[in-house]
């Protein structure tokens, strides 16, 4: 079957038309738009079969070129919903701008979960010969790893599997916690809550493990008391502030952005000043929130972008890829909620 194209006029060119009009074979058409090596073309087939091609207007098909070499510029990212998550959105993002810096084409495919969609869109992608598979998940997580993905080579983006069988590319969750404590700290609060998520995860372990690390460094003593637990949404900081009130802390570092707003709610309904009275730090940097609270929230970076651009590099070789997952760092967003 002759690789097609379109014409200038809108019809599709194919091989077959170009080789008429240049008065050559299909075979020296194909040599010549693929550029194979070694083939023997004469200087004057290789000019016509030049000149028909900029004459018809003919356009090779990258797929059939593809396919034809055995192997791809294509890079495939499976998402189960960060393409309807704005923040998480910025993961493909990160993976497209990389992909295209080393000549890579990223495919992504959305499934919302759904696994029967997940299998098509992977098969799909493996008809298509891509290079690799980027598997993506919109919260940082533990995932049993699909079956098919054995096929390709394939690296796991804010995500990972239990038995660390594929690469992995996570956010520092502890590095995070521990960075947005020590923010607190420098400003001279000692006596810093923590109100950590109900929901089991690597960011409620990890970022706790955070907060402790930067305690101990201050030489300032863990005080369970001063560790709560809520639900991570708006309610749930709300729910906590009297607790908060309570406890007599000069700071509090949310488990996420959603929490802190709901602890500005309460707070403000008590006659608190932020961060006149308490200080207030936040996590993620769901930019639609913090910098739009009143005063604007400090907080700590999900490294969305970047994940995505890390899970290209490891799949394509460009960083190796370690025992355990790749970490990368949440860095901190200051704002006015700390003073």
């Amino acid at each position: 079957m002759s690789s097609t194209g379109h014409g200038r006029n809108g019809p599709a060119v194919t091989m077959r038309d170009v080789a008429k009009a240049a008065g050559v074979s299909v075979a020296t058409v194909s040599h010549v738009v693929n550029d194979k090596p070694g083939a023997r073309i004469g200087d004057d087939a290789r000019r016509r079969v030049q000149d028909a091609v900029l004459e018809l207007g003919y356009r090779p098909n990258a797929l059939a070129k593809t396919l034809s070499q055995g192997g791809s510029r294509f890079i495939g990212l499976v998402a189960d919903a960060i393409a309807t998550t704005p923040f998480a959105g910025q993961i493909i993002h990160g993976a497209q701008d990389e992909a295209w810096k080393h000549g890579y084409v990223l495919l992504v495919a959305n499934t919302e979960g759904d696994p029967v969609v997940e299998k098509d869109v992977i098969a799909m992608m493996l008809e298509h010969q891509v290079h690799g598979i980027l598997y993506s998940t919109w919260y940082h997580r533990e995932i049993v790893v699909p079956e098919i993905l054995q096929q390709t080579d394939t690296v796991l983006v804010d995500c990972f599997s239990a038995d660390g069988a594929l690469p992995a590319v996570v956010p520092d969750e502890r590095q995070g916690g521990r960075t947005a404590t020590e923010q607190l700290l420098a400003a001279g609060h000692r006596r810093i809550a923590f109100i950590n998520t109900t929901t089991p995860s690597p960011a409620r372990s990890d970022r706790l493990a955070g907060y402790r690390d930067a305690l101990e460094a201050a030489g300032v003593e863990f005080d369970t008391r001063l560790v709560l637990e809520a639900e991570p949404q708006q309610e749930g900081g709300y729910a906590a502030a009297e607790a908060i009130v309570a406890s007599g802390v000069t700071a509090v570092f949310c488990h996420n952005d959603r929490v802190a707003m709901g602890l500005y709610d309460g707070l403000r309904e008590r006659g608190v000043r932020i961060p006149a009275d308490i200080a207030v730090i936040g996590f993620d940097n769901q930019d639609v929130i913090a910098a739009h609270l009143r005063p604007p929230l400090s907080t700590v970076a999900l490294p969305h972008y970047e994940l995505g651009a890390a899970g290209v590099r490891v799949l394509l070789g460009i960083d190796p890829a370690g025992e355990g997952p790749t970490l990368v760092a949440c860095p901190p967003v200051l704002r006015a909620s700390i003073g």
